[in-house]
C-alpha cells in the first residue's frame, strides 16, 4: 500500500533567502501586515500572523546583496498566503494599490480568488481566499473543475 500523508498535516512555514532584510520587512510587515516574532540581528527575522512562532522566515545567510534567482530556473514558484475572508483579500489589495505595488496577475480559479505579485527579491507571492467548499465547481462525477479567469478587482474592492 502507498503511504498517504495524514489529513491533519499542514505546511508550517516557508523560509526565504532575501538580499536585504529591511527591504523585505517593508513588504512583508509594512504592506502585508505580518508581525515580527523573533529577530536574529541583521541576518534573519521570523514573522507571523496571529502569534504563531513563524509563518515566514526571512534570511540573508546565503543571499545578502544577491541578485534575484532567474525566473526560468528550478526553485520556488510562489508562497501562497490564505486569507479567511474575501474582505481581508480586498483590504490587502487596497494596501498594495496605496503603496503603488505592482500585481503580476489576478485570477478567479472557481475555488478561490487570487492576487499574484513578486516580493522585493522576485519571490512569487499569491494572496488568496477560498470560496466555501460547497461553492467549488465540480463536474457530474464530483471532480473539481478549477479554472483561471480574470479577477474583477473593482468588484473585489467594492466590498470594503
Amino acid at each position: 500500500m502507498t503511504y498517504k500523508i495524514p489529513n491533519s498535516t499542514r505546511i508550517g512555514h516557508v523560509h526565504l533567502k532575501v538580499s536585504d532584510l529591511e527591504r523585505s520587512l517593508t513588504f512583508y510587515q509594512g504592506i502585508l501586515g505580518f508581525e515580527i516574532t523573533q529577530r536574529y540581528g541583521d541576518q534573519a527575522v521570523f514573522i507571523s500572523a496571529g502569534g504563531y512562532h513563524h509563518h515566514i522566515g526571512l534570511n540573508t545567510w546565503y543571499s545578502r546583496n544577491a541578485d534575484p534567482a532567474p525566473k526560468h530556473s528550478a526553485g520556488l514558484f510562489h508562497t501562497a498566503i490564505l486569507y479567511e475572508q474575501r474582505r481581508e483579500l480586498a483590504i490587502v489589495l487596497k494596501r498594495l494599490m496605496d503603496a503603488g505595488y505592482q500585481l503580476t496577475g489576478a485570477s478567479d480559479h472557481g475555488v478561490s480568488e487570487a492576487l499574484y505579485l513578486d516580493d522585493p527579491d522576485g519571490n512569487g507571492v499569491e494572496l488568496y481566499w477560498d470560496r466555501p467548499r460547497e461553492e467549488w465547481p465540480v463536474d457530474h462525477n464530483s471532480n473539481l473543475l478549477m479554472k483561471t479567469d480574470g479577477l474583477d478587482l473593482n468588484d473585489l474592492l467594492s466590498i470594503i
